[in-house]
């Protein structure tokens, strides 16, 4: 009789926890989950603060354009005798140019040097520089500019006598730039000149100017 042969006994199976899959699966499920709030979160704020910002930009940091205005002008050293002649009180006339600028920005307004030309029939007569300053947020700004007169220029023009004669005015107008910035919170920063040209008549008894007109100009 043949012996029985050994059999070998088999390596007991290893089995796995039936729960080791749902358990990864749920992890990384989660895990999805909480970028996918992350990301919304992330996306929600940054909508806010571009909404925020725009609405700033738009409102409150919004550069408006400064408003100058001429409140009037005065003249010395001018005078009339028989009506048919213009007689100097002194050697110098000039003209005091009464100018305000507001700021209706929620910044302050820096200006530079304030100009002030005075024309006669195309040909400047008269000069005035301003020094520069600073309109605060709100507020107005008023310079007094006194702009001395080239009296040669005027003599110059033959019909000079006979346009005050006859109606006892001389029609001359004004030009007045003043440039600056407005800068807010050192995030927007516009430059900003601000014209105006004004047409008046010199009332040369009553050394005072009548029927002023202005025009202004903005340029951004």
């Amino acid at each position: 009789m043949t012996e029985p042969e050994h059999v070998r006994p088999l390596a007991p199976a290893t089995v796995l926890p039936l729960t080791d899959c749902p358990v990864t699966n749920k992890q990384a499920l989660h895990r999805r989950r909480n970028r996918i709030r992350c990301l919304t979160c992330v996306i929600i704020t940054s909508l806010i603060l571009i909404t925020v910002v725009l609405t700033l930009v738009f409102t409150v940091f919004r550069v408006k354009d400064p408003i100058i205005k001429m409140n009037g002008v005065t003249v010395n050293g001018l005078d009339s005798t028989t009506g048919t002649q213009i007689q100097l009180l002194g050697t110098n006339i000039s003209m005091i140019v009464d100018v305000s600028v507001k700021n209706p920005n929620s910044a302050s307004f820096r200006y530079s040097n304030t100009t002030t030309d005075i024309y006669y029939k195309g040909t400047v007569v008269g000069e005035a520089r301003g020094p520069p300053g600073k309109a605060r947020a709100h507020r107005t700004v008023r310079m007094n500019m006194t702009v001395d007169i080239m009296i040669g220029r005027f003599l110059m023009d033959p019909s000079l006598a006979r346009e005050v004669s006859g109606s006892g005015l001389l029609n001359v107008w004004s030009y007045t730039r003043v440039g600056g910035k407005v800068k807010i919170l050192g995030i927007v920063k516009k430059h900003v000149t601000v014209k105006m040209n004004c047409t008046m008549a010199v009332n040369i008894t009553r050394q005072a100017i009548q029927d002023t007109e202005c025009k202004k100009d903005i340029d951004l």
